[in-house]
């Protein structure tokens, strides 16, 4: 499979009135984080919330900073995350990706909204089913 890049919406959540920016994200369902680089953390005004050890591609580990938090919106579809700030290109991961229910297609090297839910992103909400009775009703 080769590289998928996405056209992907980001924004300050909590500063709405900023404008969002258009970016052309790397699709990486092998990474866990949105990160973003430092120049559109700093356009999007994005607080840092803390600083997180991230392990790179070749195993090294650096800090980075935390920020957020972020609006991030894909094929209409959106989430809520924080982003890690590091690189030059938006690296789109698994997290964000599971929240707005979108998953790559390798047949068509490109990023596609759920089938099972084309039309509104799906979410699960599975854990224990509590009975009549239950002591942790």
């Amino acid at each position: 499979m080769g590289l998928v890049r996405q056209h992907v919406w980001i924004a300050n959540a909590a500063r709405p009135e900023l404008e969002e920016i258009d970016a052309n994200a790397l699709v990486h369902s092998g990474a866990i984080d949105l990160c973003i680089p430092r120049h559109i953390a700093i356009q999007l005004k994005l607080d840092k919330a803390e600083e997180r050890e991230v392990t790179v591609a070749d195993g090294r580990r650096e800090l980075v900073d935390y920020v957020g938090p972020v609006r991030l919106e894909v094929f209409g579809r959106s989430a809520f995350t924080g982003a890690l700030v590091m690189g030059e290109h938006v690296l789109l991961g698994a997290i964000p990706m599971q929240a707005m229910d979108v998953l790559v297609d390798p047949r068509r090297e490109q990023l596609i909204p759920n089938p099972e839910n084309p039309n509104i992103p799906g979410a699960l909400a599975m854990g224990h089913v509590l009975e009549k009775g239950d002591k942790n009703a």
